[in-house]
Order: C-alpha cells, then structure tokens, then sequence
C-alpha cells in the first residue's frame, strides 16, 4: 500500500514538474510571432534569428514561413527563404530542406547567393539515410543503401559546374571525395556478398566495375583481389593471373597476398556433396568459408581517422555558411 502511494505521489509530482514547464517556456504558438497590426517584416525576421541562434528549429520554422506568407515581395523575402533551407536542414527534415533549395533555385535562378541552395541540397542529402542512432552511434554507412550517396555527389557536382569558385566549392569536393569512396566501398560489400552466393560471375563484374569507375579510391585493391578470385573459382587461371599481377605490383602489402606474391585462394565454395538441408535452404545453415575483402584499415586513411568525423562537420559548415549567406547580402540581413 505504501510503496503504490509512493509511485502516485511520483506520478502526481512529475504531471505537476511537466505543468509548471509549459507555463514556464510556453508552447511553440507561444513562441511564434503574432501577426497585428503592428507588426513589421523586420520584427518577424528577428524573431526567427532569434530562434535560430538558440537552436529552437520548429519555432524558427514558423515564423519564417509567417514572414514569406504576409511580406512575399519584402526586403527580406529572400533571405528568408536561404534561412528556411538551413532551418529545415538543421531539424533533420532533410526532403523540405532540399524541396526549399529546389524553389529558391526555381524562384531566383540568377541570385548572388544561388549557390548556396545548390550546396545546401547536396549537404542534406549528405545526411540523408542517417537516422537518429546514425548520428551519435559509429556505424558502416559503406553498408547502407547507396542511394542518398548518389544523389549527395550529384548535387555537389552540379554546384561545381555552375559555381566553380563557389565558397562552398572546396568543402563540396571534399565531401565528393569522401561520397565517391564510399559508393566504392559499397560495391566491394556487394561483391563480398556474391561470394558467398556463389555468384562468382556478378563477383568479378563488381570487381571490375570498381577498378575501372572508382580509380584511384581506397577500394581499388580489393576490386582486384575480388577479380582474381572470382576468375580463379571461374576457372579463367589467365584473367586470374593478370589481375594477380596488377595487384602484386600495385599494392604488394595486400592482405590477400603472400609474401613472395603468390595469392591467398580460397576453395570454391560450391561443393557437390552439399547436405539436403543446405541444398534446401540454398546454403543459409551450412556455408562454408568465403572469401571477403575489406582493406580499409590499410588503404583508407578516411576510414583510419574514423569516417563518421566528416559527417560531424556537417552542422559546422552549414553554420558557416549561413553566415557567408549574411555578409554577401552587404549586411543587410545581419
């Protein structure tokens, strides 16, 4: 009896602590400037600046769109609208951060600071992909559908070609670079998976396809050594041999070589005399030993000073850009 009055009387003081909070801080309409009579567009504008500096993402939301909505043809009509595109960006709604950056590119083609829009599509779709565990937890992102990766270079590609010396040009390259080894990666994975299969055929064309469209990436030599097995368990010993070659030459300190340069083949793993169990499961419960390459910790200095460390500057460099977004607007909006 005791120990249930003891949780009401918790419950009852929490309900009272969540009470006295909403009074304290208000609700979000609380925090969104009215429309009156006297009110200004400038006073709507600093109440979204105000929002946006102390991160409260929604309420700076609303009160952007307030200030588009009633001063549509207004001094600050289209600073509004950059700073909308980083709000939603920044409150993880990644498809309307990019659908504002598509209507401000739409509405204002030739804007001094179009090309701000352009890099802010290929920043949201950087992080698009990555949820919530994503962001504070290490995870393989070589892994995971490759899609928002090709999207991401794309965007940042289109910003290079239109706005070669753009401000946001260099971070856009690095970020390429990082989005291009990664896509790389991706297809190594797949290729590991064909392995195990028995797909050797799709294994070598992952392979090959790696070495010719991702020159130059950390995953080059394990495109290699994915051919030279796959052709070895295909029995091509020839393409097998030129590729082992490539390989001893190039990168002679691969895992998958020995010593004197000879390769470390696995055996098929196609056998015979399978068990009915794994003939019927299509070799889910009894597979043997695949090969599978993955020689980042060699080759992938990204990967060796953890990855993840170029996704935490996201929200660094879109602050910074925001910020470039205010001085070439010649102080207008600051």
């Amino acid at each position: 009896m005791k120990e249930s009055m003891r949780i009401t009387s918790i419950v009852v003081a929490f309900s009272l602590l969540l009470l006295s909070g909403c009074s304290l801080f208000g609700s979000k309409e609380d925090k969104t400037e009215k429309i009156g009579e006297n009110t200004t567009e400038k006073l709507l504008y600093d109440a979204a600046q105000r929002f946006l500096r102390s991160g409260q993402w929604d309420t700076a939301i609303q009160n952007l769109q307030l200030l588009e909505e009633n001063f549509p043809f207004g001094n600050y009509a289209e600073q509004a609208q950059l700073e909308l595109i980083y709000a939603y960006y920044k409150s993880y709604e990644v498809e309307a951060s990019i659908a504002a950056a598509d209507r401000f590119i739409r509405l204002h083609p030739q804007h001094r600071q179009v090309d701000y829009a352009y890099y802010m599509k290929g920043l949201a779709t950087f992080t698009e992909g990555k949820g919530l565990f994503e962001r504070f937890v290490p995870t393989d992102l070589t892994r995971r559908d490759p899609g928002p990766a090709r999207e991401s270079f794309a965007h940042f590609s289109q910003l290079l070609a239109k706005f070669p010396n753009s401000t946001y040009a260099p971070d856009a390259k690095k970020r390429m670079i990082y989005l291009r080894n990664l896509l790389a990666r991706y297809e190594i994975h797949v290729a590991n998976y064909y392995f195990e299969r028995g797909a050797y055929l799709a294994a070598a064309n992952r392979g090959r396809y790696v070495v010719e469209n991702f020159q130059k990436t950390p995953a080059v030599p394990d495109g290699l050594a994915v051919m030279v097995q796959a052709y070895k368990f295909l029995g091509k010993d020839d393409l097998a041999e030129q590729n082992r070659e490539v390989l001893a030459q190039n990168y002679p300190e691969h895992p998958a070589l020995n010593n004197d340069g000879s390769f470390k083949y696995a055996d098929s793993s196609v056998d015979d005399d399978r068990s009915w169990l794994s003939t019927l499961t299509l070799g889910l419960f009894e597979k043997p030993d695949t090969p599978a390459y993955d020689s980042r910790e060699i080759y992938n200095s990204v990967y060796l000073d953890k990855p993840q460390q170029v996704a935490k500057q996201d929200n660094k460099q879109a602050e910074q850009s925001r910020s470039w977004a205010s001085k070439l607007s010649f102080g207008l909006f600051n």
